[in-house]
């Protein structure tokens, strides 16, 4: 054991910081782990008294109060490495129609495998949350059971459509989506804040000729355009678009880029939708040159979403179940006869849900 005025092991923890951090039962409660008081009730001029080094621990001793807070050596060194952004493009596996990670996912997986096995559950949550979707087969079809299948991963989440949806040819259609129309690659509900990150489709019916599904991974595409393009890219990430719906019962809008990035300028979110985008407002500062130059980048953009190269087509049979991230991939379908019968049953989640399901069932396997 060593007392010294200064460990290396504590550089770059100004005094506040580690203060904050202290996880003794004075400042955690211990059943929660939360904090049991404000920054307020810190002292203002708190500052590193001494410190002492035993085995793989520091123990801490605060001024002016004389506080003592104990901290791991591993876990001082967890606290140095900068924060992971789940959910922006470096911690996803970014992907074309032909890449054998996208055509793998289509294979999918059995329904009662996935409800009995642990384990394969964990494998399509992770493929949610890596590649963008995963897909079930055999899922019974039966109405409803799609929100069986959002409850295994997270939550539901209601919108102005109700918990769950139908898709299928409509008399008097209030979305496209209630058509035969072909439907070009999207992301669902743009006009809403926040907007669904998970997206269910369960099969009841494909009796039709046409109907084929697609889906884009659009952070992908985003990268080829930035590559190809920098400044449209640069243009869609700062231009606020207004994105808006409204029926009976709704009246829905929020405004946000097509394509949102980090703080380190990371891809996180695409939002595209061409139904319901509305007309672009510049405000004051803007030009009739700045709207040609989005214009431009929207163009660009998609056309690199409509490269055949990047769609992964596939039909879904009675029984399938794709899931998908809304906030990444662009869903498609081709049109079809509106005299066949296709019924499709929707609903949304999201994705700290699944995220939190996941965490929680390899916690699980972890303690076994």
């Amino acid at each position: 054991m060593k007392t010294v005025g200064h460990n290396p092991a504590l550089d770059g923890f100004p005094a506040i910081l580690l203060r904050d951090l202290c996880e003794c039962a004075e400042c955690r409660d211990v059943s929660s782990g939360q904090r049991l008081g404000s920054v307020t009730d810190l002292p203002a001029d708190v500052s590193v008294a001494s410190t002492t080094v035993a085995g793989g621990a520091v123990e801490v001793v605060f001024g002016p109060d004389g506080h003592r807070a104990v901290f791991s050596r591993e876990w001082l060194a967890e606290q140095r490495r900068p924060p992971d952004d789940d959910r922006a493009e470096q911690a996803k596996r970014l992907w074309a129609a032909a890449d054998p990670g996208a055509v793998a996912g289509l294979r999918g997986h059995d329904w009662p495998r996935y409800l009995a096995d642990p384990a394969i559950r964990q494998q399509c949550l992770a493929a949610l949350l890596r590649d963008g979707f995963f897909l079930l087969r055999d899922v019974p079809c039966q109405p409803g059971t799609v929100l069986t299948v959002a409850g295994s991963m997270g939550y539901v989440r209601e919108t102005n459509y109700g918990r769950l949806f139908d898709v299928r040819v409509e008399a008097t259609p209030a979305n496209l989506a209630f058509t035969g129309l072909p439907i070009a690659p999207h992301t669902d509900n743009p006009y809403r804040d926040p907007v669904p990150t998970v997206q269910l489709l369960h099969c009841l019916a494909s009796a039709v000729e046409g109907g084929d599904s697609g889906l884009v991974d659009g952070f992908n595409a985003a990268a080829l355009l930035r590559a190809a393009d920098p400044a449209a890219f640069e243009i869609l990430t700062r231009t606020p678009v207004t994105f808006a719906y409204a029926d009976a019962t709704a009246e829905l809008h929020a405004t946000r880029p097509m394509i949102a990035a980090d703080p380190r300028g990371k891809i996180r979110e695409v939002r595209f939708n061409n139904r319901s985008l509305q007309p672009l407002r510049l405000g004051r500062e803007g030009s009739p040159d700045d709207t040609v130059a989005f214009y431009a980048a929207y163009r660009a953009f998609a056309e690199t979403i409509i490269r055949p190269e990047l769609m992964l087509t596939f039909r879904l049979a009675p029984g399938d179940c794709v899931v998908f991230d809304n906030t990444r991939m662009l869903h498609a379908r081709t049109g079809f006869a509106a005299a066949g019968q296709r019924h499709l049953q929707g609903c949304y989640a999201d994705l700290d849900g699944v995220a939190s399901t996941l965490a929680v069932l390899r916690r699980g396997q972890a303690t076994r």
